[in-house]
């Protein structure tokens, strides 16, 4: 008999910038074989979507119409990389320029759009079940996630992942100027009126500063496996 939504399991990760929620989440579904959901990138999917139609990113009324119809998929590639199609067409790299960041954060800031995105996230919850990354999945999204991980790190251990990400890719960063970007997003995350960045009552929180991928992934399949 097939599953109602309500029914579909979901793992939602929530966490603040750099705590490796992304790489965690897609690990975490290929081994289950769920869906997977990258919710910030939906901000940065319906910037580019308006960039390429010409839509101004103050256009409420617009903007909420194509964030309620993103056609949006998320997925890894052979060595689990992240992977991410609009309309069919990778848009992994697009998504991630500066311009596309700036957008993001545009149209993040009006409620009609982050109403649309409310309802298009919670359409990704199919059979056979759904891992949701973001900063407000457990709390906000899936209130009902039969298990939330608020996965976290120190502030410096996140500087210096993303430190290692940005050079790895041949850009050139301070670690003092990211340790300090990372600490005013906290700050900006933990405060916003809308959906602020906090772990749900019933989370189980993990520290991830001393730990590996294959351990913190590791770490999330069990609790999975006894929910």
């Amino acid at each position: 008999m097939m599953m109602s939504q309500a029914e579909i399991p979901v793992i939602a990760i929530d966490g603040p910038v750099g705590s490796g929620k992304g790489t965690i989440a897609r690990q975490v579904a290929e081994a289950l074989g769920w869906h997977l959901l990258d919710s910030g990138a939906l901000y940065r999917l319906t910037a580019l979507a308006a960039i390429k139609r010409g839509i101004a990113l103050d256009d409420d009324a617009r903007l909420a119409e194509l964030a309620a119809h993103l056609d949006a998929r998320f997925g890894s590639d052979a060595e689990g990389g992240e992977r991410i199609w609009l309309d069919e067409e990778d848009v992994t790299a697009a998504i991630r320029t500066e311009e596309c960041g700036a957008g993001a954060s545009a149209v993040a800031a009006l409620s009609p759009v982050r109403d649309a995105l409310l309802d298009l996230q919670r359409s990704f919850r199919k059979a056979p079940g759904l891992v949701a990354d973001g900063r407000d999945m457990g709390s906000h999204v899936f209130m009902d996630a039969g298990l939330k991980v608020f996965l976290t790190a120190s502030p410096q251990e996140r500087a210096k992942r993303r430190y290692k990400q940005l050079n790895d890719k041949g850009i050139d960063v301070s670690l003092a100027a990211l340790s300090r970007d990372i600490e005013e997003r906290d700050r900006r995350d933990q405060e916003r009126s809308v959906a602020p960045l906090r772990p749900a009552e019933d989370a189980r929180e993990l520290d991830s500063s001393n730990m590996s991928i294959e351990e913190v992934v590791s770490t999330v399949l069990d609790w999975a496996a006894g929910r």
